[in-house]
């Protein structure tokens, strides 16, 4: 039996199976990053719906969005942020519901391609390579410079798992960032890309909530760090902090927002979803924390000075890869077997 039919059969169990009613709940990426959707998103729509709206907050994995589901009754998630490799496979198992278009105010409000059968647009980020201007003043300018620890002593932080790393890997060992899925779908490549890792594994330190990042920078636990885009603007403006970008092979994301399939809470969830892609609700985003957004009206009303420093910035696109969640969903399980194994070593 497939894992799809599978877990259509789990949904249908969800569905059909009496609920007490409880509280929309929202769940996003905890830290700072939250924080800031509450003031744009979630308060607002608390204010202007009536809507009880909880939150809770995760770390990401497709395993953890099938727990929630095979648990029916006993799940207590609704709205939930996802990257682009759980939202494709959620929806091709059948964890999400499936979202008409014309009720989140239409596919053309969009950037094209950012709306799915299961998902609309949460937010566009790029993983980067931040350092302390205060240690070094010149930083790097490449994976390669990132992966030179005579040239730029100290720790490196990255987050734990193969996705991202091996694409780092591999530019820092020479590949073009439009070759770097070429490259890694091949088993030479991959090889290729775990080989340059193990040149810095002694000085790794592996990050897996999106706070760790900017706190192992400021104790200086770690000389550099990969990151989310937005999270090093926050540390400089709350903290004081001189942490500066690396755009050079950044990696773009595109997170979704997915409803979870058999919550007794869809019509409010749906109404939810479609105040989070409005454009008065996301032309407010990219200020709070540097992250771009699905909405066409929304990031044509952007001022042109906040515009050049987001992701989505002509430059910062010209130098980055964007992930291919198509790679991640067919090869994401035998690379985090052999990755696991690899760190363990």
């Amino acid at each position: 039996m497939s894992r799809r039919i599978i877990f259509a059969m789990l949904a249908a169990v969800s569905v059909t199976t009496p609920v007490m009613a409880r509280d929309l709940t929202v769940v996003s990426w905890g830290g700072v990053f939250q924080d800031a959707q509450r003031e744009v998103y979630f308060d607002p729509f608390r204010k202007e719906s009536g809507v009880q709206l909880a939150e809770d907050s995760w770390d990401g994995g497709i395993g953890m969005l099938r727990t929630k589901i095979s648990a029916g009754d006993a799940n207590n998630w609704d709205v939930v942020q996802v990257e682009a490799e759980e939202e494709a496979l959620g929806c091709e198992e059948g964890l999400f519901e499936t979202i008409d278009p014309a009720q989140i105010g239409g596919i053309d409000s969009y950037i094209p391609g950012t709306v799915t059968e299961c998902g609309t647009p949460a937010n566009v980020v790029s993983i980067v390579l931040a350092y302390d201007g205060k240690v070094f003043a010149e930083g790097p300018k490449s994976w390669a410079d990132v992966f030179d620890t005579k040239k730029f002593p100290g720790k490196r932080a990255l987050r734990s798992g193969p996705k991202m790393n091996l694409e780092f890997a591999l530019m820092a060992d020479g590949v073009a960032p439009a070759d770097v899925y070429k490259v890694l779908s091949t088993k030479e490549g991959v090889d290729r890309a775990f080989a340059k890792l193990d040149t810095i594994k002694k000085d790794v330190v592996w990050w897996t909530s999106g706070n760790q990042p900017m706190q192992l920078l400021g104790s200086g636990e770690v000389a550099m760090t990969t990151s989310y885009n937005g999270r090093i603007g926050a540390a400089n403006r709350e903290n004081k902090r001189d942490f500066r970008i690396m755009w050079d092979g950044n990696i773009l994301n595109i997170d979704s927002w997915v409803i979870l399939k058999g919550t007794p809470n869809k019509d409010a969830a749906v109404k939810l979803v479609e105040f989070l892609g409005r454009t008065d609700r996301q032309v407010e985003w990219p200020a709070k924390l540097g992250y771009g957004v699905g909405n066409v009206e929304a990031q044509k009303q952007l001022p042109a000075e906040l515009a050049g420093t987001l992701p989505t910035a002509p430059d910062h696109l010209a130098v980055g890869v964007k992930l291919d969640a198509g790679f991640w969903i067919k090869n994401i399980d035998a690379l985090n077997e052999r990755f696991a194994a690899w760190a363990a070593n």
